[in-house]
C-alpha cells in the first residue's frame, strides 16, 4: 500500500468534504471552495473528521493514483483553511 495514501486527511474545524456520484471531490472552508475530480480506480469516502483514500487492487497503475488523490485532496483542504504562505 502506498506510504502516503493509506495516511487519512484530518480535517480541521470549518473544513466540509462532500464526494458526489460522479467522483468529484468539493472542499469547502474559511478561505474558500475547491473541487477535483477522482480517478473511478480510487474510493474516496468522509468517516467523521477524516477523509479516506482506498483503491481497489494493486494494479501499478491504481497505487500511483492512490497517493496522488491523497496528496491532492490534502493540499485542498490546506488551501481552503491555511491558504497559501511562502517560507522562506
Amino acid at each position: 500500500m502506498s506510504r502516503i495514501g493509506k495516511l487519512p486527511i484530518a480535517l480541521p474545524a470549518g473544513v466540509t468534504v462532500a464526494v458526489d456520484s460522479e467522483n468529484v471531490v468539493t472542499v469547502k472552508g474559511p478561505k474558500g471552495e475547491l473541487s477535483q475530480y477522482v480517478n473511478p480506480l480510487i474510493t474516496v469516502t468522509v468517516e467523521g473528521n477524516e477523509v479516506i483514500v482506498s483503491r481497489n487492487s494493486d494494479e501499478k497503475q491504481e497505487r500511483a493514483f492512490h497517493g496522488l488523490y491523497r496528496a491532492l485532496i490534502n493540499n485542498m483542504v490546506v488551501g481552503v483553511s491555511v491558504g497559501y504562505k511562502a517560507e522562506l
